[in-house]
């Protein structure tokens, strides 16, 4: 039989179990993340949240067109897209990204650019091919963003993780694509 200060005790362990589990799972294998700005606007507004896996680049290297977030700098995290891969080159001409001196389509970006009008994107080259452990990234918002055109190639070991999933506003609730 089990006295009262025994189902106290064994609640208080329940309870501690789950505090620690959520404190790995947080640490080690998911966060949230709180856009801040209009930068990828229209995938992603101000004050949306989303859960981003820690762990998948831990096996795996960043795709293009991946939705990532990574240290900017030692106080502020940035969400981005993964355009660039090590050891491409990137360019914009006349509104259209090539890699390597092909064309690649940017089907997230079709509705803004039709909505905005011509030259959505400003023309731009990259200089020299983008170092191994190394992504070029861009916000969705061309006009409106501090990305790599400013900052440069974003080491791979500054990304926190892939964008997996928003889950605020609750009617947006989704996979990320």
């Amino acid at each position: 039989m089990y006295s009262e200060q025994d189902h106290w005790i064994e609640g208080l362990k329940a309870i501690l179990l789950a505090l620690l589990l959520a404190i790995i799972i947080r640490t080690f294998l998911f966060a949230s993340y709180e856009v801040s700005g209009e930068s990828m606007m229209p995938t992603a507004y101000d004050g949306e949240r989303f859960i981003v896996n820690k762990v998948g680049y831990e096996f795996l290297k960043p795709k293009r067109f991946d939705m990532i977030v990574f240290h900017a700098n030692e106080e502020d995290d940035y969400i981005k897209r993964v355009i660039g891969l090590p050891g491409e080159t990137i360019m914009y001409l006349d509104d259209v990204l090539y890699i390597d001196g092909l064309p690649v389509e940017e089907p997230f970006l079709e509705d803004r650019k039709k909505e905005y009008g011509p030259y959505y994107t400003q023309d731009f080259y990259y200089y020299g091919v983008i170092p191994d452990n190394h992504v070029f990234v861009l916000g969705d918002n061309r006009p409106n963003s501090t990305d790599s055109r400013r900052l440069g190639p974003i080491n791979q070991d500054e990304i926190v993780g892939k964008v997996d999933l928003r889950f605020w506003p609750i009617t947006e609730v989704g996979i990320m694509k």
